[in-house]
């Protein structure tokens, strides 16, 4: 067995987008080729309403699928094609912008508000598939006790267990809750794509520590194995590469410049909505 160790290592630092969310980003565009299939991660964590109630009014995507998974606050969702739906603590938004979706993102008044928001590219087959939206809710999301840690299973597979499955990309998608001292210890397949984020607290993985709010990816080899240093929630990502070019726009991800131009040149005709049921 081989242990997988980090090849790659990026730090949030603290941005503003939409119409003012202060956030954590993460990984972006300069991050592509290392984090492949992730394109974006962004982190939400503030107790002050100020920082997140601007929101994200509507806006458009196309070549992606958007993952919102909410430790704790709420968000509200509401797109094109007819779905206003609201998440709350430890629930899960799953976004397939597809050939075109317009949607906005509205953060109620919570206590605390933590979570991340992660873009996962979809293969150049599925470009232009169907938009579609899923809520992942806390009755359909399975939670495994083990040593010291649980592992909240919001999609994917972990062991002999199964949660949600996207049409497009597979992706592995845990929240691993670790007592300080615990481990998580894991065997995988080779080829994987497999990506770590520690929304609290920092963790060791191999020699390496690894503070809050950074993601790391993962060398090749057939077992993950990390540590907590404090008490810690790891966001453990697992896909496949997809090797192909990214011409990334703003929301707008496609393999070449030319399909870009193209998707904006829609946008700004009134014909990049391809299924439409009015915001």
């Amino acid at each position: 067995m081989t242990d997988r160790k980090v090849d790659y290592k990026v730090k949030g630092f603290n941005t503003v987008d939409g119409a003012g969310v202060s956030l954590v980003r993460v990984l972006s565009n300069q991050t592509v080729e290392e984090f492949d299939p992730l394109l974006m991660l962004d982190s939400f964590d503030t107790s002050n309403y100020d920082d997140y109630k601007a929101g994200f009014p509507t806006h458009p995507h196309r070549g992606i699928e958007t993952i919102t998974y909410l430790k704790h606050g709420q968000v509200t969702h509401k797109d094109s094609i007819g779905n206003e739906d609201t998440i709350n603590d430890g629930e899960v938004q799953w976004m397939s912008a597809g050939s075109g979706i317009m949607h906005s993102e509205v953060f109620p008044e919570a206590e605390k508000v933590l979570g991340v928001q992660i873009w996962l590219n979809l293969p150049a087959k599925d470009k232009m598939t169907s938009p579609a939206y899923k809520a992942i809710k806390n009755a359909e999301i399975k939670e495994i006790e083990e040593d010291g840690i649980r592992v909240r299973l919001l999609a994917g597979e972990y062991k002999d267990k199964q949660g949600y499955k996207s049409s497009h990309l597979p992706l592995d998608f845990y929240d691993v809750e670790m007592k300080e001292g615990s481990v998580f210890d894991l065997d995988v397949k080779e080829d994987k794509s497999i990506t770590l984020f520690t929304l609290k607290g920092d963790i060791e993985v191999g020699d390496e520590v690894i503070d809050e709010k950074t993601a790391v990816h993962l060398s090749q080899g057939d077992k993950v194995n990390f540590k907590a240093r404090t008490d810690a929630s790891v966001l453990f990502l697992q896909s496949d590469k997809l090797n192909e070019e990214a011409a990334w726009g703003g929301p707008i991800v496609m393999n070449t410049k030319r399909e870009l131009f193209q998707a904006f040149t829609e946008l700004n005709n009134g014909t990049f909505i391809k299924e439409n049921l009015e915001i």
